[in-house]
């Protein structure tokens, strides 16, 4: 886990944005620091996606500001994309090339060597268990073969920053317990992880910092050990989620 000297690569400050009346992402502040896995927690609507967007460059922030490497998440996003690793939680692709060709060509767009991406990607697939999927069209992918594609594409260049929604979501628990160690050995390495997920559990063992968003806020922010503490008197993360989820004050049990 980070330390509180290391360098702050992810940073959200007052961060907010609103779609007409609604308000999605409501003055956000979170930092995440190299080396850091931080679990981004919340129920359906609560405000996750809509910054990961912001934070990927694809939406711009109503006020307040999303940082990545120090670079302005919306404004500087082609420079950012050098720096950051994402997982969307439904990847897309060009259907009519080869797995192959697009992981490929996302490793040359972030100007990797061709002998580094084919070194990289063989090692990844081998590991993600789809090596013998590189040679075909995405089109014939199933999602769960659409994950792993994305998280080589997102992995291949060991960004500074790795950025995974939902990351697990159709992948059978063999390849989930390999991406779950891709990602501490990444983090190991340094990379900052922001990890948004609805498995408590899994946060819970992997992550070093949660934060809880509810109704576009932080709710809630600290090692798990520290929120089981504060808001649910000594019990589980899930008790930590629900006691947010519904409002409750920290510290009190409803």
């Amino acid at each position: 886990m980070a330390d509180s000297t290391s360098e702050a690569v992810v940073d959200l400050q007052d961060l907010t944005k609103r779609f007409g009346s609604h308000t999605a992402v409501d003055r956000l502040s979170l930092q995440v620091q190299r080396g850091e896995v931080l679990a981004l927690l919340g129920p359906n609507g609560a405000g996750k996606t809509t910054t990961i967007r912001m934070l990927m460059g694809i939406l711009s922030a109503t006020r307040g500001s999303a940082r990545l490497c120090g670079l302005d998440c919306f404004e500087d996003r082609a420079e950012v994309m050098l720096h950051v690793g994402y997982l969307p939680d439904e990847p897309l692709f060009y259907e009519h090339l080869r797995g192959g060709e697009i992981a490929r060509f996302c490793g040359r767009m972030r100007g990797m060597p061709d002998r580094v991406v084919t070194q990289r990607l063989d090692e990844l697939a081998e590991r993600l268990a789809f090596a013998d999927a590189l040679d075909e069209y995405a089109v014939n992918y199933s999602m769960g073969m659409r994950k792993k594609l994305a998280l080589s594409c997102a992995m291949l260049h060991q960004p500074d920053v790795l950025v995974l929604d939902e990351p697990t979501n159709g992948l059978d628990p063999v390849v989930t317990r390999t991406l779950l160690e891709l990602v501490r050995e990444l983090a190991s390495g340094g990379t900052a992880v922001f990890y948004s997920t609805h498995l408590l559990e899994q946060a819970e063992k992997l992550c070093d910092r949660v934060a809880i968003v509810h109704e576009g806020r932080l709710a809630a922010l600290g090692d798990p050990d520290e929120l089981r503490r504060e808001l649910a008197a000594g019990g589980s993360l899930e008790d930590v989620f629900f006691q947010v989820a519904k409002g409750g004050e920290p510290g009190k049990q409803e």
